[in-house]
């Protein structure tokens, strides 16, 4: 009799065992891994594809609510729409709360389209795709900046010559300075209309976006395209917003030497990134907005400013009442300051409490706040501005208006340095009227425009 009941004591504990890993189309993980959402749309690429020519590159998938649980490598997952390729998920160690997944793609693309990819991991599914397009005769190697304007160079070869005459415009500053965060279309803007392009087009235009703005999951080109799927979700409820109504343009012509800019936006967004040289000599203005500030879509919630908005909330909540006294703005603010149209108009004064009376860890904060929007350049670029705000940070300034939650109309925040700039507001909704929306702007005090411009 004992020994029966030690065989079904052994049969049910190796069970048990058996249950303690799963397999997914992700890959292999430990039960324990788990993430509250990936991030499937703002999916990233290392290399275009391209028809009939061998691929190998990677895609990183960005997740929030990771529990810093290690998993291993996944098994292949081939693509459906183009055949050809296979994805496999790499092994890694998830982070304790946001961070990337990385897929290594191989094969070859049997067609023209999307490559679709469906993964599941730690409790989430959802599809990534990757953009297939017809042959070209460029492929793009070398520095960051060769990459780039290679991107460019094989975008503008797509496009017909009258296409081409809307693309690239005058380096001027009256060009420089057309930009808006409304949805005015071109009437505010220039460039060439995203929905006027071919689908092979319209990919070659995003590879450009995708090497000019950072690799990180949630800034820089993730957080950007995450914004022009927010347009098409307001596209549903009211006409007049889609995120084909946003313009590229180049100011002045790509190269690694001469002096040009590369101009991105539409409604919620407006890049402006200077090259001079070879480097990037000014990331400013870059607007960002949202409305809805969240959604979900198959089963995905997206949230692009949510991380901008955490950063802010975060150095606030760590304020004393006294320190929160010294910060508050009289003034009530309905929307950023420096917006469009509002070039060099900087205070003449600084407001608020001085960086240089904080503690190392409120000082950590402010800085972990200026990194999310600094990131919408590459990623040395983003490193050199971090580190001149850095050594700046102590004669930087913080101010706010209206509550510290960040979460009703008109409450707005402030990081104001010799250098930076970066303004964060609520407002209420426009479409989603019992909502609130953010609207943000990041600016530099001498850096703006590449510091072309005298205004």
């Amino acid at each position: 009799m004992k020994s029966k009941i030690y065989l079904l004591f052994l049969l049910v504990a190796l069970g048990a065992c058996k249950k303690s890993t799963s397999t997914s189309s992700g890959g292999t993980t430990t039960s324990s891994a788990s993430v509250t959402a990936l991030n499937c749309s703002a999916a990233s690429f290392s290399a275009l594809a391209t028809v009939n020519v061998a691929y190998s590159g990677t895609a990183t998938v960005g997740y929030t609510g990771g529990n810093a649980v290690a998993y291993t490598a996944g098994t292949a997952i081939s693509s459906t729409g183009v055949t050809g390729l296979t994805a496999t998920l790499v092994a890694g160690t998830l982070a304790s709360g946001a961070g990337n997944l990385s897929y290594t793609i191989t094969g070859t693309p049997t067609t023209t389209g999307t490559a679709t990819f469906p993964v599941t991991f730690g409790g989430q599914t959802c599809s990534f795709a990757l953009t297939v397009s017809a042959a070209t005769t460029s492929t793009c190697t070398g520095t960051q900046i060769e990459q780039l304007v290679c991107a460019a160079n094989t975008f503008l070869g797509s496009l017909s010559t009258s296409q081409q005459a809307s693309t690239v415009l005058a380096y001027s500053q009256t060009n420089a300075i057309k930009w808006s965060n409304l949805p005015c279309g071109s009437s505010c803007r220039v460039g060439i209309q995203f929905s006027t392009l071919s689908a092979a087009q319209l990919a070659y235009a995003k590879l450009v976006v995708a090497k000019a703005m950072g690799t990180q999951s949630g800034t820089g080109y993730s957080q950007v395209m995450q914004i022009l799927a927010a347009d098409d979700v307001l596209g549903t409820q009211q006409s007049g917003y889609s995120s084909g109504t946003y313009f590229i343009s180049f100011l002045g012509t790509p190269s690694t030497t001469g002096t040009w800019q590369l101009q991105f936006g539409g409604h919620h967004l407006a890049v402006n990134l200077t090259f001079k040289a070879g480097v990037v000599a000014g990331a400013s203005p870059f607007f960002i907005g949202v409305e809805p500030k969240t959604w979900t879509s198959s089963g995905t919630t997206y949230a692009p400013l949510a991380a901008n908005q955490s950063a802010m909330l975060a150095i606030l909540s760590s304020m004393s009442t006294t320190e929160l006294a010294t910060a508050k703005l009289s003034a009530t603010f309905s929307d950023v300051l420096l917006g469009p149209g509002s070039d060099g108009k900087f205070p003449a004064s600084k407001l608020g409490i001085k960086a240089s009376t904080l503690t190392t860890a409120q000082k950590t904060l402010i800085l972990n706040a200026i990194k999310l929007w600094v990131q919408n350049v590459d990623d040395a670029s983003a490193t050199s501005l971090l580190s001149t705000y850095t050594t700046e940070l102590d004669n930087t300034y913080i101010s706010y208006s209206g509550n510290t939650t960040l979460a009703n109309n008109a409450d707005y925040i402030r990081i104001d340095g010799p250098s930076v700039w970066i303004e964060f507001v609520c407002q209420s909704g426009v479409v989603y009227k019992n909502e609130i929306h953010y609207h943000s702007v990041y600016r530099d005090h001498t850096r703006d425009y590449g510091g072309s411009f005298s205004f």
